[in-house]
């Protein structure tokens, strides 16, 4: 899908990072026709929430499946042929060739895309080198996008900070999905490379994943609905 087709109003994909599943579900309703896209990711998925997918898949929603899966080449397929008959519409998992070779033969010819997650935004320079890598945050995204794009992933998540250097390396044929963001005045909590929505949008973001901005809030549409409006404008 070039970003052409996305829906502006699918760009924005809420985080139901909630501990139980009838929060998330009461959450979806407060937001109601306002948001299209919803991000599952651990907290959620080990309450019961993955039979969630299913039923926000039949009320119209998109589901981004945020599991970051990581295993041998032959479990990461067999898991993600599971994954594939709950209706997400994404899946995340992290960008080591194995998995990702993995998780793309699991995918087959289903309607589940596969993104793959370069470097976490909550990890700086400091992070990689604690952890033993001898790249940087952006050399490190940048040859794992590489290799992603030549395996046959659907997409990459990356920080905002990332978006334009990615985009000269794989064009518009990867979605490119974005955490991090946060609409001005909100804390940046545990990231540490963020962006503000309509910035992220005009460096060549595809969807943005917004959380606690949204879920902690009073007025959580109103929320939605204006980081929405921020994305539009950025559209021009």
């Amino acid at each position: 899908m070039t970003p052409a087709e996305i829906a502006p109003k699918d760009r924005l994909i809420v985080a139901l990072d909630v501990p139980s599943v009838d929060i998330a579900e009461a959450m979806v309703n407060r937001l109601g026709d306002s948001v299209n896209f919803y991000k599952i990711g651990y907290r959620l998925a080990y309450a019961d929430g993955l039979p969630l997918v299913g039923r926000l898949a039949d009320k119209g929603k998109k589901v981004f499946l945020d599991l970051k899966l990581h295993d041998i080449g032959n479990t990461v397929t067999q898991g993600v042929e599971s994954i594939t008959k709950l209706g997400a519409t994404f899946l995340t998992v992290h960008a080591y060739p194995q998995t990702m070779k993995g998780a793309v033969e699991g995918r087959a010819n289903s309607n589940l895309k596969i993104l793959a997650v370069t470097v976490l935004t909550s990890y700086n320079e400091d992070d990689l080198h604690a952890a033993g890598y001898r790249l940087g945050v952006s050399e490190l995204v940048e040859a794992r996008a590489q290799q992603a794009q030549v395996l046959g992933v659907d997409g990459l998540v990356c920080s905002p900070e990332e978006v334009g250097a990615l985009r000269k390396i794989v064009g518009h044929q990867m979605s490119l999905v974005t955490p991090g963001i946060r609409p001005a005045g909100s804390a940046s909590g545990d990231q540490k490379r963020i962006m503000a929505p309509g910035r992220a949008i005009v460096a060549g973001a595809d969807y943005l994943v917004v959380g606690r901005p949204v879920v902690e809030a009073t007025e959580p549409k109103a929320i939605a609905e204006a980081i929405q409006a921020e994305i539009a404008q950025a559209l021009g």
